[in-house]
């Protein structure tokens, strides 16, 4: 059997090729306003609307097996039985602090099964979660919590001091309890569907993260979507390594604890090694996983086991650039959505072979979704015409959280389904020929690092709150290695001068990691056009004569310094690297630093791992670690042949 052939038999996707589209059905297109519209949402082919809540599926499969397991993480695992009864009690604790529908509950909490069970207990109580990752800096999360309005904020013995509001805390380990105090019975559930299920913030125009409402019928439908489309059943094996923050963790979680399947967490040491990731997900025969498209693009291209329990490798959040290889041995599911509509509005397999360099597609529409590519006057654009993605259906978000501007004018009303609404994606794009879509990137200026949605506005709103900066602009610019990567443009005519690092450490005390620019460029004063708006296409490209430098610079010294400071150069594509220079601060991150260590490892023959990578991130301080395992490897080979000198001697 054809790959390509296993995976339409074991997903029920269509392939991204024409014929095979329309040998399978594919979906058709439906005429609107004298224009052809793509959209799932077909007499002949809509999917019913499910009334099944995540509670109650979750409930129904304690009720089937409850011994089987329902979370694990390393030595730690959750049966469902478990996770019932400690939701159901978690739950009638919030309801006794006055949750219910419709009332935001804070999980201020790490990756972990008791994240999982705080987030059904919300559930549970009618309420609706706001993730808040503990690694978030402390002015962005005093923004989320105040923002958002929440009741109660779930914690678990961390150091971090809150800020202090009018919310009640739960502290998992003090009033451990009180919790248990509760019934852990199974009981009905408050939900509608129209209540909220979580609020996840996202970068947002206006200079703040701005808050997305997703209401239960969107969770319900993705979840039923996904349970159909991938065949989920109880012997699959699932990861979630995604944060909870990032809106692709709701998919990781919910579709496979409602079907009975059991999640896994890897351990965070993993979460962003290619090879790693790939032996565990190996070793724990999961068949399951969805992976950032950066990170699987990377996974893509090792050499996997011809035998393996993965049968799916979902990805999505930016362009996916690369194709699988026929060899593997797993089916590679593209897939497009905001967060404003549920997670995922299309999805389609992904095929090894391609029209010449064209890209993957993103497929086509979900169940219950419709997909409009509309022009600037919102109307319909001819075959193959170009426009904006605007999604409609079952999984559009309430709105935003404290924004109703932002939201009418992001959220608007159908004008093809009375009483519907659409999201405006803000995203380009056009139907090809088999009726799937092609991504075109965006139409304003909110772009995609490494996965995460970022508004270089909020970068350049706290930039310019730093003392000595009069203006800024920020923008993403490709290398010749395809890489993204943040530039950030500053006026400034302080003496001294700014220093890269004094920014950095500017905006690292309020935005989180993948927002903060890796290079910083000097300019007497922003470019700017006719209309007096900035002039992005004149800003000049970062070079040598204008970077702003992190500190002195200091000439490679010795040997390995001056054979390692070319390959970090040709690696983040800079003029020069100095020995006191940090590779993350040049621009470098996680995934970069995995091909560093596969490079050094071919040029000195030693293996320097992530972590001794993220200790020590200095051209000086790598070389040495460099140093120290050539030296130990030599006392080895030496010991050996001493050791094989002195067996081989006769005895006099």
């Amino acid at each position: 059997m054809h790959r390509e052939d296993f995976c339409l038999q074991q997903n029920g996707l269509p392939l991204s090729s024409q014929s095979q589209g329309r040998q399978l059905g594919a979906t058709p297109r439906v005429a609107i306003a004298g224009e052809w519209v793509g959209t799932s949402l077909h007499p002949t082919d809509q999917k019913n609307l499910t009334s099944d809540f995540v509670p109650q599926l979750v409930a129904a499969q304690a009720s089937l097996r409850p011994s089987g397991m329902a979370i694990v993480a390393g030595n730690e695992g959750i049966t469902y039985a478990e996770l019932e009864a400690r939701s159901s009690q978690l739950a009638r604790h919030l309801q006794s602090l006055g949750v219910g529908p419709d009332k935001l509950v804070g999980l201020y909490l790490e990756r972990a099964p008791s994240t999982i069970v705080a987030a059904l207990a919300t559930f549970k109580s009618g309420g609706a979660y706001v993730p808040l990752d503990p690694s978030l800096p402390a002015e962005r999360l005093n923004f989320m919590l105040r923002d958002s309005g929440i009741e109660v904020l779930i914690t678990c013995d961390q150091k971090t001091e809150l800020p202090e509001g009018p919310w009640r805390i739960v502290d998992w380990a003090r009033h451990q309890k009180e919790i248990a105090a509760h019934s852990s019975a199974t009981f009905q559930h408050p939900i509608t569907n129209g209540n909220l299920s979580y609020v996840i913030y996202t970068s947002g125009s206006t200079g703040q993260p701005k808050g997305v409402e997703v209401m239960h019928q969107g969770l319900a439908n993705l979840v039923a979507w996904h349970r159909r489309t991938f065949q989920v059943t109880e012997a699959d094996r699932a990861s979630h390594q995604a944060a909870l923050g990032f809106d692709a963790a709701v998919w990781e979680i919910w579709p496979y604890l409602a079907a009975g399947a059991s999640v896994h967490i890897p351990p965070e040491s993993l979460r962003t090694d290619p090879k790693a990731l790939r032996d565990w997900l190996t070793e724990q025969r999961i068949s399951i996983t969805f992976l950032s498209t950066a990170m699987a693009e990377r996974m893509l291209r090792l050499e996997w086991p011809e035998r393996t329990a993965l049968r799916i490798l979902l990805t999505g959040a930016d362009t996916l650039h690369q194709r699988p290889s026929s060899r593997l041995p797993f089916c590679l599911i593209n897939n497009y959505g905001p967060t404003e509509y549920t997670v995922v509005a299309t999805s389609g397999t992904v095929s090894p072979h391609g029209a010449g360099k064209e890209l993957p597609s993103i497929g086509r529409p979900i169940d219950n979704t419709r997909v409009y590519i509309l022009d600037d006057d919102m109307h319909p654009v001819p075959q193959g015409g170009q426009g904006e993605i605007y999604v409609a259906g079952a999984g559009v978000a309430r709105g935003y959280r404290n924004l109703p501007e932002l939201t009418r004018e992001r959220f608007l009303p159908d004008p093809w389904v009375r009483g519907d609404r659409m999201y405006r994606t803000g995203d380009r794009g056009r139907f090809l020929e088999n009726d799937e879509i092609e991504f075109l990137g965006r139409s304003d200026e909110q772009i995609k690092i490494r996965g995460f949605r970022v508004e270089p506005r909020e970068i350049v709103r706290v930039l310019d709150e730093h003392p000595q900066v009069e203006a800024s602009a920020v923008v993403v610019r490709s290398t010749s290695g395809d890489e993204q990567r943040l530039i950030a443009y500053v006026v400034s005519s302080a003496q001294p001068a700014l220093s890269a690092n004094d920014l950095r450490q500017h905006l690292s005390k309020h935005l989180p990691d993948y927002m903060i620019p890796s290079v910083f460029v000097r300019v007497e004063s922003l470019p700017l056009t006719v209309n007096g708006k900035v002039d992005y296409a004149a800003l000049p490209w970062p070079g040598s004569d204008n970077i702003l430098s992190e500190n002195d610079f200091v000439m490679p010294q010795s040997l390995v310094e001056q054979r390692l400071a070319p390959i970090i150069t040709s690696l983040l594509h800079i003029e020069r690297v100095g020995a006191n220079d940090n590779f993350f601060f040049l621009g470098g991150h996680s995934l970069l630093g995995t091909q560093l260590l596969t490079r050094i490892s071919e040029s000195f023959g030693v293996e320097l791992t992530l972590l001794q990578l993220f200790d020590h991130p200095t051209l000086a301080e790598m070389s040495r670690e460099i140093e120290k395992l050539i030296l130990a490897r030599l006392q080895t080979v030496d010991g050996e042949m001493l050791s094989g000198a002195q067996v081989g001697q006769k005895p006099a």
